[in-house]
């Protein structure tokens, strides 16, 4: 038998996967995944558009061999170019390309019309509780 936080827990975690299924689905009208998504709204708002590999893992919560199987199918079809670092030839830079740029600006519409529906049932106070709350917990 588990404990009431473990049973939150849980909640936290099928709620989470039931959104990232809707968030997914209305992304693939589009042709990317909520991952994608995230590299491509991180390197847009990133300096000059550009990050290195192992901060855009750390913003999209991937480790770097995950961001890389993440964006080399994204090179492919030309929504972010690698770059060679200008100082440390050990460091990839990935940078966001004009066609990256066109698709981060078209799925930000569907991204934030689905988180729209998904929290509709809240009202701001209590979008605003659950920020507090998530905050709480993530420091």
């Amino acid at each position: 038998m588990l404990n009431g936080q473990a049973d939150l827990f849980l909640s936290f975690v099928q709620l989470g996967t039931r959104m990232l299924k809707r968030m997914d689905g209305q992304l693939s009208m589009h042709g990317i995944s909520f991952t994608e998504f995230q590299v491509l709204h991180n390197l847009n708002s990133a300096a000059r558009k550009t990050m290195t590999r192992i901060d855009l893992a750390r913003c999209v919560g991937l480790s770097a061999s995950g961001v890389t199987r993440v964006i080399a199918p994204m090179e492919k079809l030309g929504l972010v170019e690698k770059e060679s670092h200008p100082r440390d030839a050990r460091v990839s830079l990935v940078r966001l390309s004009k066609a990256g740029k066109n698709i981060c600006e078209e799925t930000s519409a569907t991204v934030s019309e689905t988180a729209k529906d998904l929290f509709g049932p809240l009202t701001p106070v209590q979008q605003q509780t659950v920020i507090d709350l998530l905050s709480k917990l993530s420091s």
